[in-house]
């Protein structure tokens, strides 16, 4: 018999209570502010005009709204992620916080078509197969500016691996990859943006141990 729910059963983010519990936790605003959701907002700051579009692509379950929030940033915020689980959880708590349940939406990034004045994407790239479609899908869409955060380096790096850490013995794989800073650098200014590099305050440009594999998180902010 033939199913369609291939994504959802082969996704480590779907079997994963513990995630789950966290991904709440950041949407009531009861877990600590996320290093990197701090520092994309204030990258955003000075950027963002009011009434201008934020697109958080890959947003879990929407906190970077608490930190767009906190800081006083004037931005329509508009969340996408491939997780229908996440999205339900951003859509149950975040209307308390401000934010109508209709601005988080199921959708994968390659899928993703419309323009935004503003896009974030951060820890998303790094567990897809490959950077230059879904890289490509947010260039298309960003008006003026682009806030990446993924694991780039000198020299790619692909692993196809095993998360160890899933409910119930699940044994599914995931992408852990580093991407080459200067083909992406470069996919980026292809499509008509300046990108630079900032170091992630989290780490200060060490790898960091993800599930048992290094990632090497860089900040890339884009702009027209």
């Amino acid at each position: 018999m033939i199913r369609d729910d291939g994504w959802d059963s082969h996704a480590v983010w779907e079997h994963s209570a513990a995630v789950r519990e966290l991904y709440a936790a950041r949407a009531r605003g009861e877990a600590p502010e996320m290093t990197c959701a701090a520092q994309a907002a204030e990258l955003l700051a000075p950027r963002v005009r009011a009434g201008e579009t934020v697109l958080d692509a890959g947003c879990g379950s929407g906190h970077l709204w608490h930190s767009l929030r906190s800081r006083g940033i004037p931005a329509e915020y508009l969340g996408i992620d491939a997780s229908a689980t996440f999205i339900s959880i951003g859509r149950a708590h975040l209307p308390a916080h401000g934010l109508p349940a209709d601005r988080l939406r199921v959708l994968r990034i390659e899928d993703l078509a419309g323009e935004a004045d503003h896009v974030v994407c951060m820890n998303v790239l790094s567990n897809l197969d490959n950077v230059h479609r879904p890289l490509e899908r947010l260039l298309e869409t960003a008006r003026r500016t682009l806030v990446l955060r993924e694991s780039l380096g000198e020299g790619a790096r692909h692993s196809w691996v095993v998360d160890e850490h899933l409910d119930g013995g699940a044994r599914l794989k995931v992408h852990v990859n580093r991407y080459d800073l200067d083909e992406v650098t470069d996919l980026i200014a292809s499509h008509g943006f300046t990108p630079r590099t900032v170091v992630d305050r989290r780490t200060g440009g060490e790898p960091e141990m993800v599930i048992g594999h290094p990632h090497w998180w860089t900040f890339v902010v884009a702009e027209r």
